[in-house]
């Protein structure tokens, strides 16, 4: 089978190294697909040798966002294999989803997405604005309640600033949990550690899985512990999640890689969507 590995080499992330986690698992995948690696812009060009297209690291989308369209469109036209599924409702549909999830009570980060709102959420020293298309804190500020109250800038997310525990994240591939990793130190949010997961932490991430649907595809389930013991949801990455597998054990490594080729095989027997 044929894969065309989607990710941005240059890309440069604070505190991670998105480049050696592509390049080390497409040649991981390379003992199971034919895999060629090619850049968003240069998608719809190698795509139509392509049985299946795996969208890696490639930073924020905003920064493709043109070929990031091309190459979905050209996906549906070629009846290829787009992985992870393109009909999520986390990240890959921008961060509305967060307002939407914090207005039905759902256990997230409290959002909102107008000024006029403000009310809505907790007292806190700071709020938080970030751009809902945005990632990896691209754009991201810190504000008072004052300048909360007064931001006029379209499609941006308000949020108080949580005084947490740690962040932690859990991996999966289609509706199957991985693994999961936290940060103990708030300060260095990439600093990742192994976490074991209660039965009430995975019930946690598991029902936003759940409500994405997706049914083949990697997604990546952001959480921050509050000081009462909440898990708050911070960020569903569906569309192309960092995945830390080097702050994973060799045989958490082996049995993700093994999950995905086997995900990957069953989605592009199916036909994509």
């Amino acid at each position: 089978m044929r894969l065309l590995f989607v990710t941005d080499l240059n890309y440069q992330a604070a505190g991670r190294r998105y480049c050696d986690e592509d390049i080390a698992l497409s040649g991981e995948l390379g003992e199971h697909f034919h895999v060629a690696l090619c850049h968003p812009r240069d998608a719809v060009a190698f795509m139509d040798g392509a049985d299946v297209v795996l969208v890696r690291n490639t930073g924020p989308v905003a920064e493709h966002l043109d070929a990031y369209h091309a190459y979905r469109a050209r996906a549906v036209e070629l009846g290829v294999a787009l992985y992870t599924e393109p009909i999520g409702k986390g990240d890959q549909a921008g961060k509305q989803y967060l307002v939407d999830l914090a207005a039905a009570g759902d256990p997230v980060i409290p959002t909102i997405d107008d000024p006029a709102s403000i009310d809505r959420l907790p007292a806190a020293e700071q709020y938080v604005v970030k751009p809902k298309q945005g990632a990896d804190s691209v754009g991201l500020r810190f504000v008072s309640r004052a300048e909360a109250e007064t931001v006029d800038e379209p499609d941006v997310l308000i949020q108080p600033r949580i005084d947490f525990v740690y962040e932690v994240s859990f991996y999966y591939v289609d509706h199957a949990f991985q693994y999961a990793l936290y940060a103990p130190d708030p300060s260095r949010r990439w600093q990742l550690e192994p976490y074991d997961p209660t039965p009430v932490d995975l019930d946690f991430a598991q029902r936003f899985i759940d409500w994405n649907a997706i049914e083949h595809g990697i997604q990546r389930v952001d959480a921050c512990r509050a000081r009462d013991g909440r898990l708050l949801l911070v960020e569903l990455e569906d569309l192309n999640p960092y995945l830390s597998l080097d702050r994973t054990a060799p045989d958490t490594r082996t049995a993700f890689v093994a999950a995905l080729v086997r995900s990957l095989h069953d989605y592009t027997a199916r036909g994509s969507r």
